[in-house]
């Protein structure tokens, strides 16, 4: 079986992540979100793999070139518009031989899902395939009635006075070559994209089996900024420790730790497992590392730095005297000595976050910031819970922030003296 996975979209309710990178390559547990659909797709025997891309394509290129490093044959399609799900699955029509499996780059699932899924697709011999997992509330996802294991009826984003069960679609198929010719006659939606739930309910009204498996396996779907943080912590319980990198003499670690090739951890330093570090990084002296922090390649952390629950992506340094707590850092970026990202609000309540204009309840009592790639900050600053700060912009010795600030600023603080003999 080959499979076609969707890697295309900016993701803006992630931004300023995803300024300089497509939602997929976003790093959860070390490495990147859709990477996780390829290793599950190579551990169940599908080494044939279509990657639909478009929003900062070169990346994923970059990263996974051929896939002789992952193990499987990776071909690419770009789409040049972001026309919806059956649009993109479209773009694989003639590059596909026989069935074929959909994984959305942006869902983590458990590999052995996709076993299941093989497995039942033999079993059945559908035309179409769904995945589907019970939820308490389905009103933020297609929600989709069953009759037996055929599908009848897929409801997108269902108001609260329609009964539309408590099943929803994870976005998980297999579908048959067929699919391609219900994809070209699938009208827009009224977003105004072709969507791939229209186009399986034009193959249920005209009565082709599509049916359905319900799985209680491990399924993240990874939305929002915040919920980076919740899938590493998921994702790193089953950490193993691997210390391929220099520990010096002093070094106390504790709990399932990696360390990668190439990489320090100087005397004095404290790690509370699990945690993951990178290649070529040089941490501490003296600084203390605390659980589900994830550490990408080439990152320098300071003396006397601590770290909690966050993700420091590629190129970044954090310096000396520095707490960062359950924080999304992007790549690139310089944390000056004395920095200090907050996590906690002062009535103890949930922390809020603006997503495309809109302040959300995260929904975590613990939150820090969230820095796009190449920030700077000066010594003393000082970040508040929830904020955002745009790719590129540089934050002055001794700014409270308590407020997002946008892509390619500079926010300096002014303030008089008082000189007196």
């Amino acid at each position: 079986m080959e499979a076609v996975v969707l890697t295309a979209g900016e993701g803006t309710r992630m931004r300023p992540l995803t300024l300089t990178r497509p939602k997929t390559m976003l790093p959860v547990a070390g490495k990147p979100m859709v990477e996780y659909s390829v290793d599950a797709l190579r551990d169940n025997g599908v080494s044939e793999i279509i990657m639909i891309t478009g929003y900062r394509e070169e990346v994923v290129r970059s990263h996974f070139g051929d896939g002789s490093e992952f193990g499987v044959d990776i071909s690419y399609v770009k789409q040049d518009e972001r026309l919806g799900t059956a649009h993109a699955i479209g773009q694989a029509a003639g590059m596909v031989s026989d069935e074929f499996i959909v994984l959305n780059g942006d869902i983590i699932t458990d590999p052995q899902l996709v076993g299941d899924l093989i497995s039942a697709y033999s079993d059945m011999k559908p035309e179409t395939l769904m995945v589907l997992r019970e939820v308490p509330d389905p009103s933020s996802f297609g929600a989709v009635r069953l009759e037996g294991d055929r599908v009848r009826e897929i409801i997108e984003k269902p108001s609260p006075d329609v009964d539309a069960g408590n099943l929803i679609n994870t976005g998980i198929y297999v579908f048959s070559p067929a699919v391609f010719d219900y994809i070209e006659q699938t009208p827009l939606s009224r977003r105004g994209e072709y969507e791939i739930t229209d186009t399986i309910m034009m193959q249920v009204r005209d009565d082709l089996p599509v049916r359905a498996i319900v799985s209680e396996r491990e399924w993240i779907d990874v939305g929002r900024p915040w919920e980076l943080l919740d899938a590493s912590e998921k994702l790193m319980k089953g950490l193993e420790r691997s210390i391929h990198g220099e520990v010096e003499d002093g070094v106390t670690i504790h709990g399932p730790v990696v360390v990668g090739d190439g990489s320090i951890i100087r005397s004095g330093t404290y790690i509370q497992g699990p945690v993951y570090i990178g290649r070529d990084c040089d941490i501490g002296p003296n600084c203390y590392l605390r659980a589900h922090t994830c550490i990408g390649n080439n990152v320098s952390i300071g003396n006397a730095v601590e770290i909690k629950n966050s993700i420091i992506m590629d190129g970044t340094n954090v310096n000396h005297l520095s707490y960062v707590g359950d924080s999304v850092i992007g790549a690139a970026c310089n944390i000056a000595a004395g920095t200090n990202i907050a996590n906690l609000r002062f009535d103890d309540g949930p922390v809020r976050m603006r997503v495309k204009e809109e302040s959300v309840d995260t929904g975590r009592r613990k939150l820090g910031a969230v820095f796009g790639d190449g920030v700077k900050t000066g010594i003393n600053s000082s970040f508040n819970p929830g904020v955002k700060v745009g790719k590129g912009s540089r934050i002055g010795a001794g700014c409270v922030i308590y407020e997002d600030v946008p892509s390619d600023k500079l926010v300096i603080l002014k303030q008089e003296y008082i000189i007196r003999d």
